[in-house]
């Protein structure tokens, strides 16, 4: 197999000393590789500025590998990856850029350039690829750091405090640490994370309780098994601290440390118990509201003497208090979404103990799924389920003392079906004794078809009446 430094020779423009430190530089490649779980590649610049060459390729160990041969020798090109011509051509690194690899799979690349020490010269680009679709979440970096060999972890530490630096792999700021829980290293993102927690002086030789202002609950990091996990808050800064120890000959002889800062994110979750306070009180009084105007009602409904008038009142107390039940249901959970099986149940039970004759007997059996539906979409039904059990509770048991009343929910994929049936006289009957029709009836008509984009059948005869509506969750 040709050698880097005569791949660097014969086919870039790279001198012998400028080959040198490429070929130095890949032998830290594996140790990159399976530290970042990435595939790691240096690519050195052609005369042709639009292509670059391939020199030198690492799989990681610790994760899934994004090629199954080797590319090393293979040319790249600027309109599959652009970052890298990017990076050789500006000096400038490229992070999270996306590009197509030699073997033509969509991932994620973290360009770095290399330089030569004193000219500053561009030689070559150190890539880090990641498969987009299958990205490892962080922790995941130290579980697997975790299972990684002991000749590994002596590696890391030798590099890291022979050399003093380390490539800026990763977002998190990283902190290696000897048995005294001494610092010794760290990368560039955890100096300024540090930094802006008032540390401007010199960071190795601190302990890590002095790092931390003695913020941290537990007395060492070192020895733990596991993850060593712990938030921590400092002014506004907010901190997610993960930490392994790292073993030689089954003794610890330091660990490393992996430091995010998480004030935005605990900053949106405050202002999102924030939001979902505000929303839970809007929704509490508004149900408060609509009681009180359902009191002002019945004060007035006691006030006349028509029963007409009377059945108007508590037609509109039933349909207000329908609404305010869906409205106590989302200030008390803070969700937009309703469990409707519990909403029926209230409105039958409110509606059979406000409008049932004294000397009636009214049983309501309710059965089916339990029907998640948004909020808009639940008061909607609630209104609709109130007309039709009122429609069953006045008319439908008009000459009776007892009857029943059986309500079915249902969901079969996106479509719903509610189901209202009575064993009582029949529309029919309804009509020759009430010929103004059923309001209730049309309001429901009205409510499903043109709020619910659904349809609604109403089959009835001497044994009793069954309505049953269809509706999409998703209205068309």
């Amino acid at each position: 197999m040709i050698s880097i430094m005569t791949m660097c020779m014969e086919r870039t423009l790279l001198s012998k000393e400028e080959a040198a430190v490429i070929e130095d530089l890949a032998r830290h490649l594996q140790l990159i590789a399976d530290v970042s779980q990435s595939d790691v590649f240096i690519d050195c610049p052609l005369p042709d500025t639009g292509t670059a060459l391939v020199i030198a390729q690492a799989h990681p160990v610790t994760a899934p590998s994004l090629y199954k041969t080797s590319v090393v020798g293979q040319l790249a090109y600027a309109h599959n990856e652009p970052a890298v011509m990017f990076c050789l051509l500006s000096g400038q690194p490229v992070i999270g850029s996306r590009g197509i690899s030699q073997e033509h799979i969509a991932m994620q690349q973290h360009v770095v350039p290399i330089r030569v020490n004193g000219s500053g010269t561009v030689i070559g680009a150190l890539i880090m690829e990641q498969d987009i679709s299958k990205k490892l979440e962080q922790e995941k970096h130290v579980e697997q750091l975790m299972e990684t060999t002991e000749q590994l972890s002596e590696t890391l530490l030798k590099v890291a405090m022979s050399e003093g630096s380390m490539p800026l792999l990763m977002h998190e700021g990283i902190v290696l640490f000897d048995e005294t829980e001494r610092v010794t290293y760290t990368n560039p993102r955890a100096a300024a994370m540090l930094q802006d927690i008032g540390h401007t002086g010199m960071i190795q030789g601190r302990t890590l309780v002095e790092l931390f202002y003695d913020r941290l609950e537990k007395q060492s990091v070192i020895g733990h098994s596991g993850i060593y996990h712990e938030d921590i808050q400092i002014g506004t800064t907010a901190f997610e601290l993960k930490a392994v120890s790292i073993y030689k000959e089954q003794r610890v002889v330091g660990g490393l440390m992996l430091i995010r800062d998480v004030s935005d994110l605990k900053e949106k979750d405050k202002q999102l118990m924030i939001k979902s306070a505000v929303i839970k009180e809007i929704h509490h009084r508004v149900k408060n509201n609509l009681q009180t105007v359902s009191s002002l009602l019945r004060l007035q409904m006691r006030r006349t003497k028509l029963d007409e008038v009377k059945t108007v009142y508590r037609d509109s107390m039933n349909r207000i208090n329908s609404i305010a039940i869906i409205h106590e249901m989302l200030a008390f959970d803070g969700l937009d979404t309703i469990r409707f099986i519990d909403v029926v149940d209230r409105i039958a039970k409110n509606i059979v103990s406000s409008t049932a004759k004294p000397d009636q007997t009214i049983r309501v059996q309710l059965c089916g799924d339990e029907l998640t539906l948004p909020s808009d979409m639940a008061t909607t039904l609630a209104l609709v389920v109130n007309e039709l059990v009122q429609n069953c509770v006045i008319h439908a048991f008009v000459d009776r003392e007892s009857g029943e009343i059986d309500i079915a929910l249902h969901r079969n994929g996106q479509i719903v079906s509610v189901r209202v049936a009575d064993n009582g006289v029949g529309i029919d009957s309804q009509r020759q004794i009430h010929p103004k029709g059923h309001l209730g009836l049309k309001i429901t008509e009205t409510l499903v078809n043109e709020n619910l984009g659904g349809i609604l059948n109403i089959t009835s005869d001497e044994k009793g009446t069954e309505v049953l509506l269809t509706f999409p969750l998703s209205k068309p």
